[in-house]
């Protein structure tokens, strides 16, 4: 005991500094926080945080189905028409004055009845416009097309540009060309186009088969109805392998697919998508046995098979 008593008087002095305390000395304090904080950086880091828990599948729904509360997600006809819109074209065919004979001019007399959503009203002029010598161009016809191939090869309607002296198409970013007839297949109605010049990103439509389309699959058309457009209607598949006969009964066109989304003139030629956007037919005809040539349920469309057969190219 009087070791110890004589040992505690030295300890007041000056050496009992030299004892070791984390608080007397800030910088190994410091020092010391530093080292653990990189050591529980590394062990969170090696996930050996105690406790931690793995996401599971039910997480993952969760969170999705917050996302879906929360946000407004766009619907499958939009999502179709973002995917095909950059592929569709308006068409439009014009004719020399001096080609069109008397009875060309409608004289007062109203449209005969048909069935087909024809050029958009025909632009013929009156009696007075009409001058032998005069060869200004007129409007002949108006309808729709979709690029199938990416250098400019285009599907539309026959009866869109027959007849005419030259054929002009509107791209998607606006960009207007020339373009050339080079392919028929008249017991379809159908016409192939080559623009002279496309736009730098053209993009061409994906065509999908037929042969799992059934009643009831959702599709959308896209065209220019009156010349309005690019315009979308959405509906269903009402039937295949249906027969179209026109009202003149000069035409008959068989193994067509039905369709209820509204197409009027001037969606001649455009493209009958799914929801994924692919292409499955080109509209060529409407069912109305008034003289309107109005939309009254019943649409027909080419399957993209028959299409694709007059580009000479196969669909898929």
């Amino acid at each position: 005991m009087a070791a110890v008593a004589a040992a505690e008087p030295a300890a007041a002095g000056p050496m009992r500094a030299s004892r070791f305390h984390l608080s007397s000395s800030p910088r190994l304090l410091w020092s010391a926080i530093a080292l653990l904080a990189i050591l529980l950086a590394v062990s969170v880091g090696l996930g050996l945080r105690p406790g931690q828990r793995k996401i599971t599948q039910e997480d993952i729904d969760a969170a999705v189905l917050k996302t879906m509360e929360t946000q407004v997600m766009p619907s499958e006809y939009a999502r179709a028409y973002e995917n095909i819109r950059p592929s569709v074209v308006r068409v439009i065919s014009y004719i020399k004055k001096s080609r069109l004979l008397p009875d060309d001019v409608p004289h007062g007399k109203p449209a005969a009845a048909g069935a087909r959503p024809k050029a958009l009203g025909p632009a013929k002029p009156t009696v007075a416009q009409a001058t032998p010598d005069d060869d200004e161009e007129v409007e002949h016809g108006v309808g729709t097309g979709v690029v199938i191939i990416d250098k400019g090869v285009i599907l539309t309607n026959l009866h869109v540009v027959s007849g005419s002296d030259r054929i002009k198409v509107i791209f998607f970013d606006g960009m207007e060309s020339e373009a050339t007839l080079t392919g028929t297949q008249p017991e379809n109605d159908l016409a192939v186009l080559q623009a002279r010049k496309i736009p730098d990103d053209m993009i061409a439509a994906t065509m999908r088969s037929t042969n799992d389309l059934a009643p009831s699959d959702k599709v959308l058309a896209v065209g220019f109805p009156f010349g309005i457009g690019p315009s979308a209607s959405g509906g269903i598949v009402s039937g295949l392998k249906r027969v179209f006969r026109s009202p003149e009964g000069k035409q008959e066109m068989s193994n067509l697919i039905q369709f209820d989304a509204a197409a009027n003139p001037g969606n001649s030629g455009g493209p009958l998508v799914t929801m994924d956007g692919e292409v499955v037919g080109i509209v060529t005809a409407i069912l109305n046995p008034t003289p309107a040539r109005t939309f009254l349920g019943i649409g027909f469309a080419v399957p993209i098979e028959n299409a694709a057969a007059a580009a000479g190219q196969p669909p898929f």
